[in-house]
């Protein structure tokens, strides 16, 4: 029926808009943040699950920076440690060559005493931000990731223990000190299984080096492809698809145009 006091065309005209331009704004606010999921209201259990991935993403990112650290120390390490084993080679060597009677020993004796300095130096200097792996055999524990397998948060770790280069010079420095003019055969022979088992202690600690670089290495790949695999999944659930909303928004558009001209039809026929 018509009516001077109600225009019900109007009034559905009015609701069609207002609905229109609700939707409207929600896909102009999903383009403007890339989200369709924004709050727990929009759909709970994405919204839990996002952000508690987002949180292990964050963690497991924070980790591989401390990781990258670690790697770093046992590089430096691990090429100090080859280098005292190039450096006890080669007093092996020459406490080999001094083993025959008409060697001159005291010259061969500064050599060596030379060397050891050497490998003391490059002791000193593998170090890398201060982090000393080169210098006792203490267990060095590393965090490698969280974990909520059984249902409760914990963290996954590795360990390797530290080298101790210092014995190896210890060895290598006695022996010079012990060579001199006067020293026999049976001497020379001690000092040279003495230097063996020292060069024999140094290719141990450069591959235990080599292994735990090597271990931290693989973790720190997988963290990367890891959080590579979370951001992806966390994205499928709650980032918006743009090219649907960019479709949504230009029909949208559309049908805001055509409201409003049945708007402004109703209400001239009151």
């Amino acid at each position: 029926m018509s009516s001077i006091l109600t225009n019900n065309s109007a009034m559905t005209a009015l609701s069609t808009m207002r609905n229109i331009n609700k939707g409207l704004n929600e896909t102009q606010t999903r383009i403007s943040t890339g989200l369709k999921i924004r709050s727990g209201k929009e759909n709970a259990a994405y919204f839990s699950i996002s952000n508690t991935m987002n949180g292990d993403s964050g963690m497991y990112k924070a980790i591989n920076e401390g990781l990258t650290l670690t790697k770093n120390s046992l590089a430096t390490a691990r090429l100090g440690a080859e280098k005292v084993v190039d450096l006890t080679k080669e007093f092996a060597e020459r406490v080999a060559f001094a083993q025959g009677d008409t060697v001159d020993k005291v010259e061969v004796k500064n050599e060596l005493t030379e060397l050891a300095a050497r490998v003391q130096t490059v002791i000193d200097q593998a170090t890398f931000n201060g982090d000393d792996l080169v210098t006792s055999t203490a267990t060095v524990t590393v965090v490698t990731g969280v974990t909520r397998a059984t249902g409760n948060f914990s963290t996954t770790t590795i360990s390797f223990n530290k080298v101790d280069l210092t014995a190896i010079q210890g060895v290598l420095s006695d022996t010079a000190a012990g060579i001199s003019a006067g020293s026999i055969n049976s001497d020379m022979q001690v000092f040279l299984s003495d230097v063996e088992g020292a060069l024999s202690d140094a290719i141990g600690n450069a591959t235990a080096l080599g292994i735990a670089e090597k271990s931290v290495e693989t973790q720190k790949d997988f963290l990367e492809n890891l959080t590579d695999e979370i951001d992806a999944g966390t994205g499928a659930m709650v980032d918006a698809n743009m090219e649907e909303e960019a479709a949504r928004l230009q029909a949208l558009q559309v049908q805001q145009q055509l409201a409003t001209q049945s708007l402004s039809i109703a209400n001239q026929a009151r």
